[in-house]
């Protein structure tokens, strides 16, 4: 699997506001020579994620506590919209002592990392063999400056369109598009059924998905590398080939009006598709596996599928787009005992199996793949085998990611050649601000 190095850029933290956090974190590395046979005391987690997500985190740090039953784990609920990390953020600087933060953006690392929020894990990551759990990958995915910070619990596929079987089948779609002549033969049919053929959630963030995919598909994966990395201007051909081969699905009738794409988040979409059957496609990440189970109780495979985006034939079809969410553990931690017992269970056959039961895909090499139903198995397939790159969106400076995203909203309210041009130009203004 090859993935997305890290980046130069500026951070969003103010050192002097953490200066207090960082504080005292020497002695709390002093404190991690030994084993945690039996970690003991609280452990402090912030924990930002929400509905089945949340569901299957709790009962994992459940199966945690009764491995260990002198650990009580104290949840810090964060409530947020949009974006959690500003929440998490206050968070820290409100002066809370935080052992385990859960993590999905690997910009948002690198500026805790830079302003000495988060401990380094390679002492833990030798003294309990994690060599056997995480592939090279995975450790380099983690890794900042030589150090390591990420221990990812759950990854997935971000290039693949979910649906359900019977809105197809209802509409005389007899199989998923495997092209992009398909994709778009799809759409009227669907239409004519009373279907909205793809789901756009364009108020927050989730729009990007389908920008993202189509810059892999129609310039590859190191095409998105580079521009994340500001190696490739936001002005360039590249970024304007990608927003106008999604023009060519908005001119195909695929979404819905404007004003409902942006009043519609990832859930909304989810809920249209896979719960209400009123919508075709929607793009987003694996833990929608886990909602369709939880929250709407279909089957994978016989109720719903994954089908990979379609291919464009540029060279770039088995390209995809990757997401994780991993465990970083935090300087003000006062049981860094108990979250290294807590990293090392989530990699642990037993631990990673409370993901998998949840239809969670876990990077672990502990992982019983057994558990995991057909939709999975078919993510996990892709991702082995295709040239990946991480989330574009969140790979992003947090200034560049909020512009990143408003411009792309812009673009669905007037995707003409003309202001293509005025959102790909302030792009490239505010990333040379920022790199």
């Amino acid at each position: 699997m090859n993935t997305a190095g890290s980046l130069k850029r500026g951070t969003r933290l103010s050192s002097a506001l953490f200066i207090g956090l960082a504080a005292g974190s020497a002695a709390l590395m002093a404190t991690l020579g030994g084993a945690f046979a039996a970690p003991k005391g609280e452990l402090v987690v912030i924990n930002w994620l929400g509905g089945s997500e949340l569901a299957a985190m709790q009962a994992f740090e459940k199966a945690f506590t009764e491995k260990y039953p002198e650990v009580t784990v104290k949840e810090i609920p964060i409530t947020w919209s949009g974006d959690a990390r500003g929440a998490i953020r206050t968070t820290l600087m409100g002066g809370e002592k935080v052992d385990i933060l859960i993590n999905t953006w690997p910009s948002f690392r690198q500026e805790l990392v830079a302003n000495g929020i988060l401990r380094p894990l390679d002492e833990a990551w030798t003294k309990n063999g994690w060599d056997d759990k995480l592939s090279k990958s995975w450790r380099d995915l983690g890794t900042l400056e030589g150090k390591v910070y990420g221990i990812p619990y759950n990854y997935g596929d971000r290039s693949g369109l979910w649906y359900r079987v019977d809105t197809l089948k209802a509409a005389g779609v007899t199989t998923p598009p495997a092209t992009w002549d398909d994709l778009l033969a799809s759409f009227p049919k669907l239409k004519a059924n009373g279907v909205t053929p793809y789901i756009v959630p364009g108020k927050f963030w989730a729009h990007a998905e389908v920008f993202e995919t189509l810059l892999i598909r129609t310039a590859g994966a190191e095409a998105s590398r580079k521009l994340g990395a500001h190696e490739i201007a936001w002005n360039s051909d590249i970024v304007k080939t990608a927003l106008k081969k999604w023009r060519e699905m908005l001119d195909a009738s695929c979404c819905a009006d404007v004003s409902t794409m942006l009043g519609t988040d990832w859930d909304n979409a989810s809920d249209i598709v896979l719960k209400d059957a009123k919508g075709g496609f929607f793009l987003l990440g694996m833990w929608i596996n886990n909602r369709a189970e939880d929250n709407y109780g279909l089957k994978p495979g016989a109720d719903y599928g994954l089908v990979q985006f379609p291919a464009l034939g540029l060279g770039h079809d088995t390209d995809s787009s990757v997401d994780a969410k991993e465990f970083n553990a935090v300087t003000t931690g006062q049981n860094p005992e108990a979250a290294d017992a807590f990293l090392d269970f989530a990699l642990s056959a037993e631990g990673s199996a409370v993901f998998a039961k949840a239809g969670l895909a876990s990077p672990s090499k502990a992982t019983d793949t057994s558990l995991y139903g057909p939709v999975i198995k078919t993510s996990n397939d892709v991702v082995a085998k295709a040239d990946v790159v991480f989330v574009l969106g969140d790979r992003l400076p947090a200034e560049l990611g909020d512009e990143y995203r408003t411009q792309l909203q812009k673009f669905l309210q007037d995707p003409s050649d003309a202001n293509i041009d005025r959102i790909t130009d302030a792009l490239e203004v505010k990333a040379k601000e920022l790199y």
